[in-house]
């Protein structure tokens, strides 16, 4: 199972680290020197901008998280790293959460999964 996090896509909300219950996910400040350390391919590395759809979609949102923070404060804020992608079960509960749609799984047949957000 690989997993990665389309970097300039996420908002910072944390719903991926709070639902995954194998802990792939840790959330990392934006400017720290690990937040390219999943297997991103190049361009869904962070490069220190947002992608401006999903910040024109979610920075006015009100919903109790630090959006586009670029810290984490233990709940909120930073962004999401998929640090141990291959625990991964494919129990999909980061797909269905993530507000930034940002998240890629690849299971071990090759087929691609990414993030829709529902809510």
């Amino acid at each position: 199972m690989q997993v990665y996090v389309e970097k300039t896509k996420c908002t910072g909300c944390s719903h991926c680290h709070d639902v995954c219950p194998v802990a792939v996910f840790e959330m990392k400040n934006r400017k720290g020197n690990d937040v390219n350390t999943d297997p991103a391919p190049a361009e869904s590395q962070w490069n220190g901008t947002s992608d401006p759809n999903v910040v024109s979609k979610w920075s006015n949102i009100n919903d109790g998280h630090r959006h586009f923070a670029d810290d984490n404060d233990g709940k909120t804020g930073g962004i999401s790293v998929a640090v141990n992608g291959e625990a991964c079960i494919m129990c999909q509960s980061c797909l269905l959460e993530c507000e930034g749609e940002c998240i890629v799984i690849t299971d071990n047949d090759n087929n691609v999964y990414r993030s829709i957000y529902g809510k």
